[in-house]
């Protein structure tokens, strides 16, 4: 989609303040309803990240598998739960929290200077038996992409494996979901 550069930032910046403030929601509320909600506003946002790529059928393949299916059906289990049973036992704040909070806040802040750190413009791709530089023959996603899974696949598989953990400890969807 070839919009005007004003319009294209201000949706992005409108698209991540979405993910940012719905990702914030599943992990922070204590209600699992309204964690599944924020949820649901995540795979919105994602899914509307690709249309100014014009990948329109990803974005709509995505609202309907992610949206239309998954979050349906974790909204749907989590209805089905008992909620007084759930706030029984409920600790406002434990050590265990405190040491994830610890440990996701500084992969975040590594994860954000490395970010800051590292020239996205200049990225080159060669090949190491020929040494063809591929600059111009791909685009720039299509190099983050190369880059994620050459030279940051260790510290992107660290990454995600953690979030995954710091999602587990979570007690928004705890193993009342899985235990129906």
């Amino acid at each position: 989609m070839d919009l005007p550069g004003p319009i294209h930032d201000f949706l992005l910046v409108f698209l991540g303040s979405g993910l940012i403030l719905g990702g914030l929601g599943v992990v922070l509320l204590t209600n699992p309803i309204y964690s599944a909600f924020s949820l649901g506003l995540v795979f919105v946002c994602i899914s509307l990240f690709y249309i100014p790529s014009n990948s329109h059928f990803v974005a709509a393949a995505q609202l309907l598998i992610y949206v239309g299916a998954i979050n349906v059906l974790i909204i749907f289990a989590v209805m089905f739960m008992n909620g007084s049973e759930y706030y029984k036992d409920f600790n406002l704040w434990t050590v265990g929290d405190g040491v994830t909070s610890v440990v996701c806040t500084s992969i975040f802040a590594s994860l954000i200077t490395t970010i800051l750190d590292t020239s996205w413009y200049g990225i080159i791709w060669t090949t190491r038996s020929n040494q063809i530089i591929e600059q111009d023959l791909i685009s720039n996603s299509q190099q983050i992409g190369i880059h994620l899974s050459t030279d940051f696949f260790l510290p992107f598989e660290l990454i995600f494996d953690n979030s995954f953990s710091c999602f587990d400890r979570c007690n928004c969807c705890g193993p009342s979901v899985i235990n129906l």
